[in-house]
């Protein structure tokens, strides 16, 4: 069987919950199509997430990554066409707070997603569930995370699915965050599942 290493994000900001965080512990060890999963939760450190992301990878040696983080404020699943070499943003759970910094200075400009990324967008909405290709991972962790697993698959592993996977809040993160808009926890985790059965049949 093949393997998928899914990842989330602990809490971070203003947000005292992270959907993504319950969504890859509660998927951990189940299979969806053809991928068996395993699912880990990455610091919101600009110094330590890309590093535990490849961690992950030289362990579980997983045929794809999919990566998930909490956008608060969108109201459809987004899966990120391409991610750009800069971090910039607010100070993570560390206090970092890199201002138009390089990821790699010996990687590219930026990496598109090799995620079936549109071919997912359209599953999700077949499935009732609201759904858009995004252009921009922006530049905080979700973007630094994307970016360092699609450069360690194009640099040592060419075969390697990766990508990233936005999703909004949960109605338990709306309800003490105040006025974004949210999904129920089923609906987001429905999500996942759908994306991920999507890269299944297209991986064949």
């Amino acid at each position: 069987m093949k393997k998928l290493l899914l990842t989330g994000f602990e809490p971070f900001l203003s947000f005292t919950v992270n959907p993504t965080m319950r969504i890859v512990e509660e998927l951990n060890g189940q299979q969806i199509g053809s991928y068996e999963i395993h699912s880990e939760v990455l610091s919101v450190d600009f110094t330590s997430s890309g590093k535990q992301l490849l961690e992950h990878i030289e362990r579980v040696q997983p045929d794809a990554v999919l990566s998930l983080g909490l956008a608060g404020g969108r109201y459809k699943m987004t899966p990120e066409r391409i991610a750009i070499n800069v971090k910039d943003g607010e100070a993570d759970n560390s206090g970092n707070k890199p201002i138009d910094e390089i990821i790699d200075a010996q990687g590219e400009p930026a990496y598109m997603s090799t995620l079936p990324v549109r071919e997912m967008v359209d599953q999700l909405v077949a499935a009732g569930l609201p759904a858009e290709v995004s252009n921009t991972a922006g530049t905080y962790l979700c973007n630094n995370v994307m970016y360092e697993g699609l450069h360690y698959a194009a640099t040592r592993r060419p075969h390697m699915k990766s990508g990233f996977l936005h999703i909004p809040a949960s109605h338990e993160l709306a309800i003490q965050h105040g006025r974004i808009p949210s999904w129920s926890h089923e609906d987001l985790k429905k999500g996942v599942t759908v994306c991920i059965e999507v890269l299944s049949a297209a991986e064949g």
